[in-house]
């Protein structure tokens, strides 16, 4: 009988970005029911606001703008409210997410431009500087943070003190990693910073939320193409009453707010980096020892999700491999790139090396039982591409 490993709620462990496994005292942080002008979910609200802006340490500077829906809700909100009609934005794309701003742009009709690289190489800095010199008119930077189509961590200091430098203003998606690596709006400056609830903070699906400076925010105002997804809106609404314009997600901001408290009680970023670290660190070597072979250099490798070559051996069928994994007790993540066939394995979640663990002896019996001699690709390149 094939051995099956479980959350504590008998779930699948979720080797994902997100959404992802979460703790039993969040899941039951959402069995109550609130009003949305009842006192005791407000304070709620204003305490969210308060605890995401400590982890920039930007509470005297910068506001924080909760939204209803996806992660893409809030990008796509940021960059309607923040590019004003006669701006123009740059976006630095090394990925689906940074495709996607361009998407965003394209709709809303928004005077763009984009520097563009391969999925396994980072945002080079030094083409932004030129491409900054070259365009007096571009007068807003987009950037994410950490693609979660690859796994790649961009330089985000060194694009901020670029963009700052030449006076431009920065956008940044940092879906993937917020709370999970240091941020400090006191020495890394941006105009607006996008998350959500689901991913490195631990909570459910249902928001995301806008870290913007107050000025750049003040200044937004008039620029929304979207009645919803106006922030500056939201803020002003939120500013004058602590309530949300249209019915907030009220079961998914209890789970977010238990979920901050975990994090805070975890170490915050600091404890909850070191140990999805822990769990990258064990999930790379262990699937090395198995023949894997790794999209990224280590260096370039955000400790959220892990991008492997898919293997040369015609035995290995993805789906095969996906379904019987999730039968032992794991689910994965099918690849995104257009640079190589591939599929990921997220280390983000409720969960530590010991399902990391579990995970890679459930990978190793499933190659044994497929009939795989090897995880390794068609062309051995080592550990970068």
């Amino acid at each position: 009988m094939t051995k099956r490993n479980l959350s504590p709620t008998g779930d699948p462990w979720l080797l994902t970005p997100g959404p992802l496994t979460t703790s039993l005292t969040v899941k039951q942080a959402m069995l109550h029911d609130y009003g949305s002008r009842d006192t005791a979910f407000i304070r709620i609200n204003r305490e969210i606001r308060e605890q995401l802006l400590d982890i920039i340490h930007g509470r005297d500077s910068h506001a924080c703008v909760p939204l209803q829906g996806s992660g893409t809700f809030v990008v796509e909100a940021m960059i309607g409210t923040f590019v004003p009609a006669a701006g123009k934005l740059l976006i630095l794309v090394n990925g689906a997410y940074g495709r996607r701003i361009v998407k965003i742009s394209e709709y809303y009709g928004i005077n763009h431009s984009a520097l563009e690289w391969p999925e396994d190489q980072p945002v080079d800095v030094a083409q932004l500087e030129a491409a900054l010199k070259a365009d007096t008119g571009i007068t807003h930077v987009a950037v994410v943070h950490c693609e979660t189509t690859s796994g790649i961590l961009n330089p985000l200091a060194v694009v901020a003190a670029c963009v700052a430098e030449h006076g431009r203003a920065l956008l940044i998606d940092s879906m993937s990693i917020f709370g999970a690596t240091a941020i400090d709006a006191g020495s890394l400056r941006f105009d607006a910073l996008a998350a959500s609830s689901n991913k490195c903070l631990e909570g459910v699906p249902g928001m995301g939320f806008c870290l913007a400076r107050r000025e750049a925010l003040q200044a937004a105002k008039g620029n929304a193409r979207s009645l919803s997804l106006d922030l500056y809106d939201q803020w002003q609404a939120m500013e004058a009453n602590a309530q949300w314009r249209f019915t907030p997600p009220t079961h998914c901001l209890l789970a977010f707010h238990q979920a901050l408290a975990e994090f805070h009680e975890a170490g915050g970023v600091a404890g909850r980096g070191g140990r999805y670290r822990k769990n990258c660190d064990r999930l790379v070597s262990g699937m090395r020892a198995l023949g894997f072979e790794t999209l990224l250099a280590d260096e370039l490798q955000a400790p959220i999700i892990v991008t492997f070559h898919m293997p040369a051996d015609p035995a290995f069928v993805f789906q095969t491999f996906y379904d019987r994994l999730r039968e032992r007790g794991f689910v994965i993540y099918p690849g995104k790139l257009t640079v190589a066939d591939s599929f990921r394995i997220g280390c983000i979640g409720r969960l530590d090396t010991t399902q990391i663990e579990a995970a890679l002896e459930a990978i190793k019996a499933l190659l044994a039982e497929l009939g795989v001699a090897s995880g390794a690709p068609a062309s051995k390149q080592g550990n970068s591409i």
